[in-house]
């Protein structure tokens, strides 16, 4: 029995060692196919990014986005915040705030049309530029009113 039990025992070990490389061998695999998942994945949030990037007006367009801000909340000067000109939107916000602030005496109003009138018309000038001219205009050029 003692031979049978050493029989029994080498084939355990033997089995067992082949079960261990082929266990290295399937971690060896799975780690090969995860890297490649992940370089899949992150090539493919790069392709969305992209594509989503082209989808709202560009990375670094902003050209639809502050037209219409500019049309809608021209007086605020939430679209020069968009395009980087804090100082330029602050005047504009200050100035429709004391136009808000003296509306009952007939100053407000002109401090309020006017607010009103600049955002229309950089609204309308943004949005009727071509792409490659806002950009170099406002984003590179760094033009601040009109």
């Amino acid at each position: 029995m003692s031979e049978e039990n050493k029989d029994l025992g080498d084939k355990a070990e033997e089995a067992f060692d082949k079960a261990k490389d082929a266990a290295k061998e399937a971690a060896g695999d799975a780690k090969e196919a995860a890297g490649d998942f992940a370089d899949e994945a992150k090539k493919t949030a790069g392709e969305f990014s992209d594509g989503l990037n082209k989808a709202v007006g560009g990375g670094e367009n902003k050209k639809i986005l502050a037209g219409i801000l500019a049309i809608i909340f021209g007086s605020l000067g939430v679209h020069k915040f968009i395009l980087g000109y804090q100082k330029e939107g602050v005047i504009l916000l200050v100035t429709t705030i004391v136009g808000y602030a003296t509306a009952c005496f007939v100053v407000g109003y002109f401090l309020l049309m006017a607010t009103w009138i600049i955002g229309l018309i950089e609204g309308i000038i943004y949005l009727t530029k071509s792409d490659e001219e806002f950009y170099n205009t406002y984003q590179v050029g760094k033009k601040p009113w009109f």
